[in-house]
């Protein structure tokens, strides 16, 4: 059961979309923004998604999740700007515990980066994972793309 997937509406949801400024903390000695700090671009993106707004995208249902895995693909150095990317999310895959965002950093012209994170669901009282709930499943579900 554990390896089954639970969504049956792949392909149907659409992006969540986040903008962040380029800061000036950001760019590192190269006059780019420094590696390390993509991740802390998907992070607001994820708050974003899942914590921080719940008017603009319903009532975000998520209690306790954990990072199992990141990877990014570099695909374009990106300098300091004042116009801000976007942070585009949505889901590849639902499973039981788990589930995984795909992302771009990117603008109207370019994208910047690639990434994808495993996420699962955890249970912070008995610090364990836990199964993902039906109302979890039913949000993920709105951002469901292949």
């Amino acid at each position: 059961m554990f390896g089954q997937s639970v969504a049956d509406e792949v392909g149907h949801g659409h992006r969540h979309v986040f903008p962040r400024a380029v800061r000036f903390a950001d760019i590192d000695s190269l006059g780019h923004v420094n590696n390390v700090r993509f991740l802390d671009y998907l992070e607001d993106a994820r708050l974003g998604m899942f914590h921080v707004d719940p008017q603009r995208e319903g009532n975000a249902p998520f209690a306790g999740l954990v990072i199992a895995r990141h990877e990014i693909d570099y695909r374009r150095p990106l300098t300091f700007r004042p116009d801000p990317v976007r942070v585009e999310s949505w889901v590849t895959e639902i499973r039981p515990v788990r589930f995984t965002l795909a992302y771009e950093i990117r603008d109207d012209d370019e994208v910047f980066v690639k990434a994808r994170s495993v996420i699962v669901a955890y249970d912070v009282g008995s610090a364990s994972p836990r199964r993902l709930s039906q109302d979890e499943i039913a949000y993920l579900r709105r951002f469901a793309m292949d």
